[in-house]
């Protein structure tokens, strides 16, 4: 049995525990430990003992226990298994983390329902060696970074739920401003999390949000915008809603000729607008000419289909919003959806061919069957997401890094770091052989 006579580290500068490879240790085996590390020894799954920075050498004058485990002769030497644990002490500040999917949150100021975002970083420094050795580790024989953002991703998504609900049913905020109260969260999910981190011997040293976003294409964010830049619009114009609609419905009906009501609906414009009064004189000639046309029998009537305004039966042309009432609604054609091996047709809530019993995998665009060897739907081209090798993330076709704890996807030339794509053998840039 060949004993180990010098131990020492050999791992990465981002590992945070790391087991020494070989177990076959003995007596006066030299235990080196550098600064901002500690080295833990472990026999039949019992930690012995904690080892600071400096040169040690493993006899029982410094591990009394060893007596109690195996047999030394007097002064002799003897051989014996162990585990040696390297545990990181540094300071880490940029572990990276993120909600890996998008976390509906209704925003109590307008009352939608929006998909939220959010990303930062945090650091941490191991204060209880032995602790986060027996809670967390285990038998894992490195623990790195991204270990730690796979272990607490539960736990920090979890937060970040519940930091922005808070502070936007509290501060009656809406989800576009909650930006403003970014230094607020950081502190306020950096107290959450600390005591659950306790536990594992670590030290939540800083806990940031860098970004809380919501998508741009989101339905309900486009009309929450759109609605947000109108009022500013017409704050800036100085007129209400109310008034806006009250001018649009005049000046329609003003310019349709055909009915009798036109003139008066003229006149009151002009009044309303003349004596800055368009909205009572406008609404009491509205009136006024209604009653004219419903009490003229020569004169009938119809409801328009898009904005439900009376026009007159012999008008196509809706005066207030110029939609076409004679228009006919054109067949919609009903989407067909096919199994991607046999063809058979299959519905939006079908799991397996009935045909061919495959498993069907339904296109979240369109509903359609993606084949499995394909990385696109065959009917609207929506795209696969890919699985981060590293942390497991679901993240787009087209992503260099991922985005929850920055692996790099694509090739990176060691001359020039440039990334690059596909089974390119020579860099585009510099040249350099891959």
């Amino acid at each position: 049995m060949a004993i180990v006579e010098v131990v020492k580290y050999n791992g990465k500068s981002d590992v945070f525990a790391w087991k020494y490879p070989s177990e076959e240790l003995g007596t006066w085996t030299q235990l080196i430990v550098n600064e901002a590390q500690e080295a833990v020894l472990v026999k039949s799954g019992k930690v012995l003992d904690v080892f600071g920075s400096g040169r040690h050498t493993l006899e029982t004058a410094n591990i009394p226990l060893l007596n109690k485990i195996i047999n030394l002769p007097f002064g002799g030497r003897s051989p014996f298994t162990a585990e040696v644990w390297y545990i990181n002490k540094g300071y880490n500040l940029d572990i990276k983390w993120g909600t890996p999917s998008p976390v509906q949150i209704q925003d109590p100021k307008y009352g939608i329902f929006a998909p939220v975002r959010s990303n930062g970083a945090f650091g941490i420094h191991i204060n209880d060696a032995k602790k986060f050795l027996i809670k967390l580790v285990t038998t894992i024989s490195t623990f790195d970074a991204a270990s730690i953002t796979k272990y607490f991703r539960g736990l920090y998504v979890t937060k970040v739920k519940d930091a922005i609900s808070t502070y936007l049913v509290h501060k009656q905020i809406s989800i576009l401003e909650i930006n403003a109260y970014i230094d607020e969260l950081s502190q306020y999910m950096k107290e959450s999390v600390q005591p659950v981190m306790d536990e594992y011997g670590i030290e939540l040293v800083s806990f940031y949000v860098n970004e809380i976003s919501v998508p741009e294409e989101d339905s309900a964010v486009k009309k929450l915008k759109d609605a947000l830049s109108k009022r500013a619009e017409m704050n800036i114009i100085g007129y209400s809603y109310q008034q806006e609609r009250s001018f649009d419905t005049l000046e329609g009906a003003a310019k349709n000729t055909g009915s009798t009501a036109a003139p008066l609906m003229g006149a009151g414009m002009g009044l309303g607008m003349g004596f800055g009064m368009g909205q009572g004189v406008g609404t009491g000639f509205g009136n006024m000419a209604q009653e004219i046309q419903v009490n003229n029998p020569n004169d009938a009537t119809k409801e328009c289909p898009n904005c439900h305004a009376r026009i007159p039966q012999v008008q196509r042309f809706c005066g207030n919003c110029g939609f076409d009432s004679e228009k006919k609604p054109e067949a919609t054609q009903e989407r067909k959806l096919t199994c991607s091996t046999c063809g058979s047709a299959i519905t939006e809530n079908t799991k397996f061919c009935p045909e061919c019993g495959r498993k069907i995998v339904h296109c979240p665009q369109c509903g359609n069957d993606i084949a499995d060897e394909s990385t696109k739907c065959a009917a609207c081209n929506y795209e696969k997401p890919k699985t981060c090798p590293d942390c497991g993330a679901k993240i787009s076709c087209n992503a260099k890094f991922c985005p929850e704890c920055g692996k790099v996807l694509v090739k990176i030339c060691p001359n020039c770091n440039t990334p690059i794509e596909g089974e390119e053998k020579f860099c585009p840039e510099c040249g350099e052989k891959l």
